[in-house]
């Protein structure tokens, strides 16, 4: 059973948690366990599947929704901090003028992701508001840039 993302219309194939055309979260009809249909972009531009359990390794990922024709790619979250710039050793490289280098910072404290702005000139917000550092929580939209991007901890 195909299922249709409610944010784009794309019909995405069965089994899918987001939409391979746009990012979002997909809300499975049926029953069962979950899988994610997730992928990477290859050095020659074709998609080559990932499976998120592989990406996921400590508990959380970012999953691009919109921005830059990168819908669906997503990060593991891992480490003590992960940068997330327009400069290309940024463990989220996001690469357009929107974007500062060094624009924001993944940082645990504790058990908990949070989001420090590196002083961009664009900001970072967390679901629609300016922020200068947040606790994030599954589901938390963030938006660096013209990316948005999802967190999911899992």
């Amino acid at each position: 059973m195909a299922l249709h993302c409610a944010e784009c219309g794309f019909v995405n194939a069965e089994g899918a948690n987001y939409c391979q055309k746009c990012g979002a979260l997909l809300e499975p009809t049926g029953s069962g366990d979950p899988t994610t249909a997730t992928y990477r972009i290859g050095e020659t531009g074709d998609f080559i599947p990932v499976d998120i359990g592989a990406v996921v390794t400590n508990a959380a990922a970012l999953v691009i929704r919109a921005g830059g024709g990168r819908a669906g790619e997503s990060f593991a979250v891992d480490g003590e901090r992960m940068t997330i710039g327009r400069r290309p050793d940024s463990a989220v490289f996001l690469d357009d003028v929107t974007v500062s280098r060094d624009h924001a910072l993944l940082v645990r404290r504790g058990s908990d992701w949070y989001i420090d702005d590196c002083g961009s000139l664009n900001g970072t917000y967390i679901n629609r508001e300016r922020i200068d550092s947040q606790l994030l929580a599954d589901g938390d939209e963030l938006q660096v840039g013209k990316y948005k991007l999802t967190f999911r901890a899992r």
